[in-house]
């Protein structure tokens, strides 16, 4: 471990469990790369994804973006096209779209988003787009007639998670040099959403552990009885 990460791991107490406003300061201060960290959630859910009823998949708009450029790719045709690029999409296309993507293995991009009548051309991308998380799936709001707010949500700073086979839902939060109070915005928005989507069929605690950590930095964890208690 180097002297810096040492540093930053004597600010954390592993034994205590912060409330979120403490959390968010500290891992503004407990950073160890130079470069601007991106500070990431993990929440360990009292789900079992193995449970159809229970795998949680969907996406959140983050009040303050997650600090990056997203790029983002459209099929669609006609109207559509066209309004998903005055909305700023990077690339739009159709079958062209399609073949680029299978011939030239171009997947340059962070995100996908297709008009319905789209998916069954679409679909071929399955093997491709599936692995890497960037098929346009409705759960997430990625295949939609409205492709222009799509666009414009997801270069906003929208994101886009899923439950792993342990419960665990991992998501970015925004960058270290966003500050302790725009981190706790953007983090009580992911939160609040995961809270919204609860299983009914999800019994005892929802909330198992939630940690936050920047890129390079320790893990803080968090006062679940204190989440709970804000999000009621």
């Amino acid at each position: 471990m180097s002297k810096t990460y040492e540093n930053a791991a004597k600010l954390v107490d592993r034994e205590k469990r912060y409330t979120v406003a403490e959390a968010c300061e500290l891992v503004t201060k407990a950073r160890v790369a130079k470069f601007d960290e991106t500070v990431d959630l993990a929440a360990r859910l009292g789900v079992n994804p193995k449970h159809a009823d229970q795998m949680i998949r969907s996406s959140c708009a983050l009040p303050h973006g997650v600090g990056k450029t997203v790029r983002v790719v459209v099929f669609a045709k006609g109207e559509r096209a066209q309004e998903a690029r005055e909305a700023g999409a990077d690339v739009v296309g159709a079958e062209d779209l399609v073949e680029r993507i299978q011939k030239d293995s171009w997947l340059d991009f962070d995100s996908a988003i297709a008009t319905p009548d789209m998916m069954g051309l679409v679909g071929r991308l399955g093997r491709v787009l599936g692995p890497r998380n960037l098929m346009p799936n409705p759960k997430v709001g990625t295949v939609t007639m409205d492709v222009a707010k799509a666009v414009r949500e997801l270069k906003a700073g929208r994101i886009e998670f899923r439950t792993e086979k342990t419960g665990i839902v991992h998501a970015p939060v925004g960058k270290v040099s966003f500050g302790a109070d725009k981190l706790k915005d953007n983090l009580m928005a992911m939160l609040e959403t995961l809270q919204r989507l609860k299983p009914s069929t999800a019994k005892g605690k929802y909330f198992k552990s939630i940690t936050l950590s920047s890129t390079m930095g320790p893990g803080i964890r968090l006062d679940t009885n204190q989440v709970a208690a804000l999000l009621e």
